[in-house]
């Protein structure tokens, strides 16, 4: 979940400014996939790998802009089937063992011991999971948003839980499919994002895509525009494909399972109380009985990273940790 179109509303006055990457490769990670990477700040800081949601969210140039340049290295990349990466919306390799995968390769490609982990919503997901099974290659994590890949979290979004808030969106979302199918609203849309029509494919992710988007932000602006249908196809495949597939854990509840794993690993956890794609339950469990976890709930701020109050905090996070 999170799709970088959330970038729209950064809030550029807080941010550090723009910077551009002193390194941009195309890695080969096998099965025909070639990753985007690109790292930004100091050659020499603290390193920093990004994690951005989706699933087929893609990295932003803003997101480049929540770390001090002076203090950190920052890496970003695109996971397979997204953003530069290539080829473009492929589900083919696509799994959540194959990212966890890349982001080894990426580590030991560009010579890191470990890292801090940052990410949201499907970013979080994953940060939890390479953590879980890396947790020598991890020194800290800054999870945002927290989506723990559950069914119970799958079907608050897609199964009518959200839409008792949004009944007008959660209208336009559901009516288009016949009403025999939805029952499982991420099958049928699976049957029409892998449906071969490029027309309808466009058709049906600009809409899956809208779903989200509306509700990332607290504000809830139901006038935001259609994302591009290239994106939005790309998007709404990629996000459609791990979820009707569980995001190919092991069991509902592995990332609570093999909790213990990381439990020495420091964590700060940021998350809006009225965050409509994720709740806070899902960081709540997440945080209960460990140690080293911080949960701040902010308040008034619901999904997206670039709220003005999810931003500031998470400046807070990463400023604190320069020294660290």
């Amino acid at each position: 979940m999170d799709r970088t179109a959330g970038q729209k509303r950064a809030i550029g006055g807080i941010l550090y400014p723009p910077c551009e990457p002193f390194s941009r490769q195309m890695l080969e990670v096998g099965d025909g996939h070639r990753v985007y990477v690109e790292q930004c700040g100091n050659p020499e800081g603290r390193p920093v790998l990004v994690l951005h949601g989706g699933p087929g969210g893609g990295a932003s140039p803003a997101m480049r802009r929540y770390f001090d340049p002076a203090s950190y290295r920052v890496v970003l990349f695109d996971q397979r089937g997204c953003g530069r990466s290539k080829p473009a919306a492929a589900v083919e390799a696509n799994t959540t063992a194959h990212l966890i995968a890349d982001i080894e390769l990426i580590r030991l490609t560009l010579g890191i011991e470990d890292f801090i982990l940052f990410g949201g919503s499907w970013g979080a997901t994953l940060a939890l999971l390479y953590a879980e099974a890396h947790p020598d290659r991890v020194r800290q994590l800054v999870l945002r948003g927290v989506f723990m890949a559950t069914r119970a979290e799958l079907d608050w979004f897609y199964g009518g839980g959200a839409g008792v808030f949004w009944p007008d969106i959660w209208q336009q979302f559901s009516e288009m499919v016949p009403l025999a199918e939805r029952g499982d609203l991420i099958g049928a849309y699976h049957r029409r994002l892998f449906s071969g029509d490029w027309a309808t494919e466009a058709r049906f992710a600009r809409i899956w895509a809208h779903w989200e988007n509306v509700l990332a932000s607290v504000e809830g602006d139901a006038s935001i525009g259609e994302a591009p249908p290239e994106y939005a196809r790309t998007f709404a495949r990629l996000e459609n494909h791990y979820f009707q597939h569980g995001a190919f854990l092991e069991c509902d509840d592995q990332i609570l399972r093999d909790r213990h794993r990381i439990e020495h690993v420091p964590a700060v956890i940021v998350q809006g109380r009225l965050d409509m794609v994720c709740p806070p339950a899902a960081a709540w469990k997440l945080a209960a009985g460990w140690n080293k976890a911080e949960l701040r709930l902010v308040a008034a701020s619901g999904h997206a990273l670039s709220e003005t109050r999810i931003t500031a905090e998470l400046l807070r996070v990463m400023d604190g940790l320069r020294g660290a």
